[in-house]
This record gives C-alpha cells, sequence and structure tokens, in this order.
C-alpha cells in the first residue's frame, strides 16, 4: 500500500487565516489537523488541533492541571473567546519543525515512521511542487486492522 492509495482531499488554511475559522474547520470535519499553504499554495507545516488548544489554554493551566479546575466554565469559555484577531500564524510553533510530507510513493511504514518522527497525526502528500492531499493517521490505523 502506497501513499497514492490512502490519500484523500484535505482541507488547508493559510497564515493569515483566522484561528477561529480553523478551530471551526477542524470541529466541524473532526480533523487531527489541517495544512498551512504558503503564498504559492504549496504545503509549509501541518497544524495539529493540540497547537490551537496551546493558543487558547492560559500557560499557567498547562504548567499546572490543577489550576484549571478552579476556574469555572464561564470563565473557561472567555479562554476560548481569547482567539479571536488572532491567526494560524500565532498558532505555530516558534522554532520550525520538520515538515511531515511525502511522495505518493511512499509506503504505509514510511508514512508512519514520519508521522512518529513529527509528531504530526497527518501527512500533506506532494507531487511535482503540488498538494494533492493527505493521509492521516486515521486511515494508517484502519488500513492496519482491516481484514
Amino acid at each position: 500500500m502506497r501513499a497514492r492509495d490512502l490519500t484523500a482531499p484535505f482541507p488547508t488554511v493559510t497564515l493569515d487565516t483566522s484561528v477561529h475559522e480553523a478551530a471551526k474547520l477542524l470541529a466541524e470535519q473532526k480533523l487531527p489537523g489541517l495544512i498551512v499553504l504558503d503564498q504559492r499554495g504549496r504545503p509549509l507545516s501541518i497544524l495539529p488541533g493540540t497547537q490551537v488548544l496551546r493558543l487558547a489554554v492560559p500557560a499557567y493551566c498547562q504548567d499546572d492541571p490543577a489550576l484549571a479546575r478552579v476556574v469555572d466554565e464561564a470563565h473557561a469559555d472567555r479562554f476560548l473567546r481569547s482567539l479571536t484577531g488572532r491567526t494560524v500564524r500565532d498558532a505555530l510553533p516558534e522554532q520550525p519543525r520538520e515538515l511531515p510530507i511525502t511522495d505518493p510513493g511512499a509506503t504505509v511504514l514510511e508514512m508512519a515512521a514520519l508521522m512518529a518522527r513529527t509528531h504530526s497525526p497527518l501527512v500533506a502528500v506532494v507531487e511535482d511542487g503540488r498538494l494533492i492531499g493527505a493521509v492521516t493517521l486515521q486511515a494508517l490505523m484502519d488500513w492496519a486492522v482491516a481484514d
């Protein structure tokens, strides 16, 4: 099985997409992450849903989860509203990581190794410099357990 066999169309965003719009896309389509494209339409980064959460959750709650317990629901909602005006650029890590990108001929093991090494829930599949889709961790798992 190769990447071309598991590749599916996948939503993309740009650096200037609002985080609120990206979060809505993640939630509505139940996606593990989004592919971030540069100005030329080439994959620039992967935005895992967890990065959006990191932007919304105060650092003190991330550092000490016990502090998160003392915040009531009404106030917790305010943290999510703090995403207003923020962009995907704000949600990406400061230090760029290895981009989980492969070609259509990659094997399942190559894609799994790339996901594991880059801590990414998906791999962008590119052919001739053009994004043709993505392979998700879920697609790999479904393939692995198929009869």
